[in-house]
């Protein structure tokens, strides 16, 4: 009777085919999510909804897998079931076609205010994402069809906020509109979608890339000198419409930082202005943003026309050979990896990661500028239809074609279910087993290991395809030309050689080179060494030759070579595997504080040659074991502080390899970096109390805890930062002294073992240094002993603590000793952080307090991005006054990223939080990077070109100009909500 009652249930007419067969993460917890969105359905009063929900048919399990794989989908059935409902009755394409048309006429309908839009529109928008994530779950919809339908949905809520914005505009007689029913013909308002919205190929959780111009001669325009205020105010209110996070939610980000030179140019410009800029000033980047570029609101015929224009600059019909060298380097940031180890799947971002969709997107668009002047079918706005025109026209083979187009649409689904998880803008794959689980699952595998299979034979389909298209591109010239470095004089055409690859002193490169054949260096005394080297300098010359900086590259790469034992086994390596040789040219161009570390200690570039290299992710225990077989066979204390100073650079080294790669994002680097000073911090300690021991021996009961202070604390720490410490202990309250040979009273034999650590791990030895501490955070700072009891720890942080020591203490975490005595530690952190608190006498002190760090220590310039105003001291002073206030939610974190992202709505909205988290994400990635490159502060006109190029591969913005006006927008938005989130202090 049950199986007779099941078949009679309706099926939605999403089920017309059969669904696709998803299995949850948990099945148990998938049936009590599905009775929960039943229930919510009877609540509604939908009863075939609420029967289909309680049946277990294959509609049932499907969407009970679904709920469980997607916080986001359950989320939108629980709260809006009638979405579901209505599919009973309507197919999806005609309820996508619904809303589409619902959007559109938004505009037009009686009584619609801008706040009734910006409801409407994300109430359309929330169905149409639910509906859309259904359909390709099910397996009913392709990815193909999933990015029309989300561009298609883009296009409808941009031109509604745009046509009621002109209309607002008409009727408060700022423009008069020839006609109101149509407001966009003669408005003279240009609103191009780029990137992926142009292309009709946005992601799921996608911003969408806008760029505004405006005709000032339009008809609609009443004053032309007032037009640039104008659109650049509608445009403002636009982004506002579209993005602000409401109760509602929001529409989609946008992204504004694509018009010509952001940093200096208003929101809107004339289109006179821009054609200008494009002819005189624009560079190959931009010329390959227009590829995409498509007229989606306001005057589409306008913009039409500006397109057409623009096409003598995008379409160039002849190109000369340094012309297409720089269309090659317009994202130098995407590399062919060619042959140089495993790919990762765990935190793969499938976006910008080897293999992925860039690498697809980049050969396309490089092939279309050089070839798309002299064959208008290959000026296309989308890649796989681009794709089959390249092998029409034989650029590609066609088995390229193929497979790039299959795994193309294969990494967009997996970029979606990415997304779908909780509806955000990320690309990364999970670093966890169950997060790899829920992705492959989402995808119709069983399980992490069939998704990771899958997912890397397609990354390595992709970059063995992407690797030979550049080697079959065109080439620059037929030869490298003449290198002759024999005898003294220098040979007239090896100079020319030498100048055209991109050297500025060739006599003196040319002494340089000379010298390595002489065997001067103890890595070229063999012959063998000196015949590989012979060989391999072509190749090197031209690697060092395309990082814009050569002659320094290849000056550093000589002291490199001076402090190298041997050399045979480099040479061989570096011929055989292009990707090392181009990994080096870009350390020694692009990162001389990583050059100076392998010049001084040759041997950390050992570590290179280790084939995973890129494929493992740095983690604690990966760290944990590397480190335990290092010492493990070293015999005397002194052994073992200098294993651990030598892993410690070596290990530095390579993760700093790994976020120069792309192998690790700014966030991953960030917990390597303290991971790693967490164990050799730790295991230093255990050498010093075993050393101190010895002589000293042990207070009864006494145990020791390091308190990681600052970026240690907060998991934040990068490839330059000192160390912050405070050094706790205890013992029994009736021990007197501790009972070695050479007795101490308790105090002094923690004070001067502190002092034994410190100089373990901060004195310089032939092996370095292994960090640098700061033990200034302790009570009363440097006026306090260097290690604390626990008690006169609790009663000064309980009574005598000013405000900013316990902000301080909000990154505060054990990062090493005893494992009860850390857990007591932490407990008590927690104490102390929890204690009432007065929230305008908290604000009021970190307003103060920044205030006096401004007038103290004003920032050098815009890219000293910690003192900047609303730069990041300002973020971690929200996150910090945010934990001691109690507004922010969950279990305690230390991170500073963490703490934003749970700051409570009472306390900060969720645009507010976004775009807090936004920019701590930016500022990392830049952090990061620069602190990993330079030893010394960045200097923007001084900065070597490799750096600028890491820079934008790290933010994935395709100028330095953006970038620039992209820190100055973040930093004025975080000091805005700064002001607004402190405003009880005065600010």
């Amino acid at each position: 009777m049950a199986g007779a009652a099941d078949k009679a249930v309706a099926k939605p007419r999403l089920f017309e085919g059969r669904p696709a067969r998803l299995k949850p993460l948990d099945p148990a917890e998938a049936r009590r999510e599905l009775r929960d969105v039943a229930e919510a359905a009877k609540e509604k009063n939908l009863p075939r909804l609420s029967a289909l929900l309680s049946g277990r048919d294959a509609e049932a399990e499907f969407l009970a897998a679904v709920f469980d794989l997607s916080d986001f989908m359950r989320d939108c059935a629980r709260r809006r079931p009638e979405m579901l409902d209505q599919l009973f009755d309507t197919a999806i394409d005609d309820r996508l076609a619904g809303i589409v048309a619902a959007v559109r006429g938004l505009p037009f309908g009686e009584g619609v205010t801008e706040k009734v839009l910006m409801t409407e529109l994300r109430r359309l928008k929330l169905e149409a994402h639910f509906l859309i994530a259904l359909d390709d779950l099910a397996g009913a919809a392709g990815a193909d069809k999933s990015v029309r339908r989300l561009s298609d949905l883009a296009d409808a809520c941009t031109a509604a906020a745009i046509d009621f914005l002109l209309r607002d505009a008409h009727e408060a007689g700022k423009l008069k509109l020839p006609d109101p029913a149509k407001p966009g013909e003669g408005s003279g308002w240009i609103v191009l979608g780029m990137g992926k919205l142009g292309a009709h190929e946005l992601n799921f959780s996608s911003d969408i890339d806008l760029v505004v111009f405006f005709e000032p001669e339009a008809p609609a325009i009443l004053d032309p000198l007032e037009a640039t205020d104008l659109f650049s105010r509608l445009t403002k209110r636009l982004v506002r419409i579209l993005q602000d996070r409401t109760e509602a939610g929001y529409v989609f980000r946008t992204d504004l930082r694509l018009r010509p030179d952001p940093g200096s140019t208003p929101l809107a410009i004339p289109v006179e202005a821009a054609l200008n800029y494009y002819e005189a000033r624009g560079q190959n980047w931009e010329r390959a943003a227009m590829i995409k570029a498509r007229p989606v609101a306001g005057d589409i015929a306008a913009g039409g026309r500006f397109l057409k224009e623009l096409q003598p600059y995008v379409w160039r019909k002849y190109m000369d050979f340094a012309a297409i060298a720089d269309v090659h380097s317009i994202k130098r940031q995407i590399h062919a990896h060619k042959g140089h180890g495993e790919i990762a799947v765990r935190g793969h971002n499938v976006k910008l990661g080897r293999g992925g969709i860039r690498e697809i997107e980049f050969f396309v668009q490089t092939q279309q500028l050089i070839a798309g002047g002299r064959f208008p079918e290959l000026r296309g706005r989308q890649t796989v239809p681009m794709l089959a025109e390249l092998a029409k026209h034989r650029w590609i083979t066609a088995e390229a074609r193929d497979a790039l187009t299959a795994q193309y649409w294969f990494l967009r689904r997996v970029e979606h279910a990415i997304q779908m998880v909780a509806d955000e803008q990320v690309h990364t794959l999970p670093e966890t087993d169950e997060g790899l689980d829920r992705i492959g699952r989402m995808l119709g595998y069983d399980g992490c290991e069939d998704f990771s299979a899958a997912f890397r034979a397609s990354l390595q389909e992709v970059e063995s395809h992407y690797a030979a298209l550049f080697e079959s591109a065109p080439e620059l010239s037929s030869g490298v030309g003449n290198l002759v470095f024999t005898g003294d004089v220098d040979d007239p055409d090896t100079l020319q050689t030498l100048k055209r690859l991109g050297f500025e002193r060739a006599s003196d490169i040319c002494r340089v080179i000379r010298s390595w054949h002489f065997g001067r260096y103890r890595a070229t005394r063999s012959a063998e060494a000196r015949e590989r080297l012979t060989e391999l300098t072509p190749a090197l010359l031209q690697a060092f030759g395309k990082t814009r900086r050569a002659d320094e590259a290849l000056l550093r790469f000589d002291a490199f070579l001076a402090g190298l034992p041997a050399g045979i086994q480099l040479f061989s390596l570096l011929q055989s595997n292009p990707a090392l040789l181009k990994l080096l040219a870009t350390i020694m161009s692009a990162a001389p504080a990583l050059a100076a570390i392998i010049t001084r200690r040759p041997h950390v570039f050992d570590g290179l040659l280790d084939p995973a290299l890129l494929a493992e992710l740095p983690s604690r225990d990966y760290l944990a074991g590397r480190l335990a077989s290092f010492v493990a066979s070293a015999t005397t204390h002194e052994e073992v502080l200098d294993r651990l100073r030598i892993f410690a650079s070596e290990q530095k080294f390579l993760i700093g390899v790994r976020l120069l790669a792309g192998a690790i994002d700014a966030a991953r680097a960030g917990k390597a970096f303290s991971d790693l000073a967490d164990l050799t911090i730790g295991a230093a300690l255990d050498a010093v109390i075993a050393e101190f021991a010895i002589r000293h021996g042990h207070v009864p009961g006494g145990r020791v805890a390091i308190l990681g202070m600052g970026k240690l604390g907060s998991r934040e720490l990068t490839a330059g930062s000192d160390v912050d410490l405070i050094l706790l202990y205890d013992h029994d309250q009736d021990a007197e002294e501790s009972d070695g040979d050479k007795p101490l009273a308790p105090s002094h034999y923690y004070a001067r073992m502190t002092q034994r650590l410190i100089a373990a791990v901060s004195a310089q030895t032939a092996e370095g240094v292994l960090y640098e501490l700061d033990l200034r955070l302790r009570p009363s700072g440097n006026k306090g002993p260097v290690a604390t009891h626990i008690d006169a720890f609790r009663k000064y942080q309980r009574n005598d603590a000013w405000t900013w020591e316990h902000m301080a203490l909000v990154r505060a975490r054990p990062v090493a000793g005893d494992t009860g005595f850390c857990a007591e530690v932490e407990a008590e952190v927690e104490a102390v952080l929890a204690l009432p608190r007065k929230p305008a006498k908290v604000l009021k002190e970190a307003a103060d307090m920044r205030r006096l760090i401004e007038e103290e220590k004003p920032p050098r310039d815009m890219w000293d991005i910690k003192l900047i105003p609303g730069g990041l001291i300002d973020l971690e002073f929200i996150a910090q006054c945010a934990v001691l206030t109690g507004n922010a939610e969950g279990d305690r974190v230390t991170g500073t990223a963490e703490v934003l992202a749970r700051l409570s709505p009472a306390f900060a909205d969720a645009q507010t939080r976004q775009e807090l988290c936004d920019a701590d994400a930016l500022y990392a990635a830049l952090t990061q990077m620069i602190r990993l490159c330079l030893t010394g502060p960045f200097e923007r006109k001084e900065a070597p070109p490799g750096l600028i190029d890491l820079l934008m591969g790290a933010t994935d913005l395709p100028d330095i100009g953006v970038l620039e006006a992209h820190v100055k927008e973040t930093a004025q938005r975080v000091r805005s909500h700064f002001g607004r989130l402190l405003r009880a202090g005065g600010t």
